[in-house]
């Protein structure tokens, strides 16, 4: 802020003390123009309240825990502090939906859009997590409400008033998402906001919304067709741009974030993280920073490159907490006055009486997820399950890895060699998450031989996309031998790879590891794997990445993402009758 504006705002300040002064007065025009920032980040649609210690406390500064969450007790948390002020502004730091919480996540995270449209969120920035999905699905589902497959079954579902989706109400924005190879942002960059001021005069506040640069190559966000630009370099060209516009005020929201401590309300003593190098570095125009992703909860105040204070906040996840930035602003120069800046961090504590709407909204969409879990999705002949023969193969890893094989077919847009999955990774999480059984389940709506929706939701898949990709054939033979790994105790380790139908392969286990595998012992379509040609290979892009610890999978090429898993695994139950247990016909462990 300039010095005549600091000057000024101090003799204001004196009057007011010592008056009430009448609006519209010359002495009134003058004074500060308060704007209260309310913002919540990486909900990811926990709507109902949570009892375990990660998801529903937060720790105090003498290291209590504290009681915190859920929808009806953000409504009323925010009601309570909006109340006062003529200026108030809400928002949220991205990754609002693509939840874990099934409620929310059976109806195509449809729930959380609808109670942020009921708590007046005004523009929300694009985390990571939003791209989880295709970009149609953010920008024309979540965004517009375009329903696709049959309403009321696979998107635009009633909601607790009794309403179908129609989208958000607000913007979704960020700066630096772009088409592959672009630098022209495919959301709107900014979201420009007005403040009321004394005398009919309005202040603008310029907001300016970005998402962390992992997002693209991010295993659940995998987006091939788009591009990350850099954070500071992409706030310093909207900033540049604001200003051009006459915007004084100025305030980034980012999908990005650090760590600071794990107290609700404090700044530790050494914050760090990619928040805190774009707060030191990100131009001197821009007067406050909201963050999120990291998952963290601080209150900091890092001086920007000038040596001006400035507020860099983080407010959790899941609904925790609220953060809550006091701005004044000269509303003769539209600047903010940085000395007068406050901010907090506010525990959405449940000793507040519960917003009644909120709380029909939690009920209806957990009594839906009961109904959407009991849905049948598909038939099976038998039990399909993850144990694992002898050789490595079980019935669920061979029917998963023909899952990914059929969905990379039907969308990918060309031929497809194989297709591999990680039945037991060395390292990171396990997609195979639970057993098809033929025997009917617990579940009323359960029958021999049915499986459910929910069923089919919990056996496989972790929210990330199939990818088609090309991989060498000397790749290939890496990574099969990659399924044996020395252990740093000397023991080996065996993480098999499953295989789609049209592979055989054997391997010598009793040979020294990296040499367990004979390309001319790899068959695929009836010939031997070619080190030197090139396949079409589709995979999760977790296995892809490296994160399951196949390191040879990385160097792929060409990717084109498909489908989602729990997606992909619903559409070939639908698509293929009753299902049976595949052979365990695929691999053979040979002797020496």
């Amino acid at each position: 802020m300039k010095q005549s504006s600091l000057r000024r705002w101090a003799t204001v300040t004196a009057i007011s003390a010592a008056m009430v002064l009448p609006t519209g007065t010359a002495e009134a025009a003058q004074l500060p123009v308060d704007v209260q920032l309310l913002s919540i980040t990486d909900f990811h649609g926990y709507l109902t309240p949570q009892n375990d210690a990660a998801n529903g406390t937060v720790k105090d500064a003498a290291g209590k825990s504290i009681v915190v969450g859920g929808a009806p007790y953000i409504a009323t948390h925010l009601k309570n502090l909006r109340q006062g002020h003529e200026n108030s502004i809400t928002f949220t730091t991205g990754d609002d939906f693509s939840g874990w919480p099934t409620e929310v996540a059976f109806h195509e995270d449809e729930p959380t859009v609808e109670f942020l449209n009921s708590i007046g969120v005004e523009f929300s920035a694009v985390g990571n997590h939003e791209l989880d999905r295709p970009l149609e699905f953010l920008r024309d589902h979540m965004g517009k409400g375009r329903c696709f497959g049959q309403v009321d079954v696979d998107s635009c579902f009633t909601d607790s008033t009794g309403r179908r989706f129609r989208g958000a109400d607000y913007p979704i924005s960020s700066a630096n998402i772009t088409p592959r190879g672009s630098t022209d942002p495919i959301f709107q960059p900014y979201v420009i906001k007005h403040a009321k001021a004394a005398g009919g005069k309005d202040v603008r506040i310029g907001f300016i919304n970005l998402t962390t640069p992992t997002t693209v190559t991010g295993s659940t966000s995998y987006q091939p067709a788009l591009d990350n630009l850099p954070l500071v370099e992409t706030a310093n060209r909207y900033a540049a741009e604001l200003k051009r516009r006459g915007v004084e005020a100025i305030v980034v929201n980012m999908h990005e974030g650090g760590t600071a401590g794990d107290v609700y309300d404090r700044c530790g003593s050494n914050p760090s993280g990619p928040a805190f190098d774009f707060a030191r570095q990100a131009s001197p125009d821009i007067d406050a920073i909201v963050t999120g992703h990291w998952h963290a909860l601080f209150n900091c105040v890092v001086p920007d490159p000038a040596g001006n204070p400035r507020p860099v906040v983080e407010a959790a996840n899941h609904g925790r907490l609220i953060n809550e930035i006091n701005l004044k602003i000269d509303p003769s120069t539209g600047d903010v006055i940085r000395s007068a800046t406050t901010s907090v961090n506010h525990p959405v504590t449940r000793d507040v009486t519960p917003d009644p709407a909120a709380a029909r909204l939690v009920d209806h969409w957990k009594t839906r997820g009961a109904q959407t879990y009991a849905r049948p999705v598909g038939r099976i002949s038998g039990d399909i399950t993850r144990t694992r023969a002898a050789d490595g193969e079980s019935t669920l890893g061979n029917l998963v890895a023909d899952v990914e094989y059929a969905d990379a077919v039907r969308t990918a847009g060309g031929p497809v060699d194989l297709a591999l999955v990680a039945t037991a990774p060395l390292k990171g999480s396990n997609s195979l998450r639970g057993d098809l059984r033929f025997a009917k389940g617990s579940n009323a709506a359960d029958a021999d031989g049915t499986v459910l929706f929910g069923e089919s939701w919990a056996t496989f898949g972790y929210a990330n996309p199939v990818l088609t990709v090309s991989l060498t054939g000397q790749q290939l033979e890496q990574a099969l031998e990659q399924q044996w790994q020395t252990q740093a105790d000397g023991t080996v380790r065996f993480s098999p790879l499953a295989v789609s139908s049209g592979v055989r392969f054997s391997y010598d286990a009793s040979r020294p590891v990296g040499d367990r595998v004979d390309p001319a012992n790899v068959l695929i379509g009836g010939a031997p794997l070619d080190t030197g040609r090139t396949y079409r290979v589709a995979a999760l892009a977790y296995t892809l990445i490296g994160a399951d610890g196949f390191g040879a999978l990385s160097g792929f090429t060409d990717p084109v993402r498909c489908s989602r898993d729990y997606d992909a695994f619903r559409a070939y139950l639908q698509a293929n009758g009753t299902v049976a247990p595949p052979a365990l016909d695929r691999v053979t462990a040979t002797a020496p």
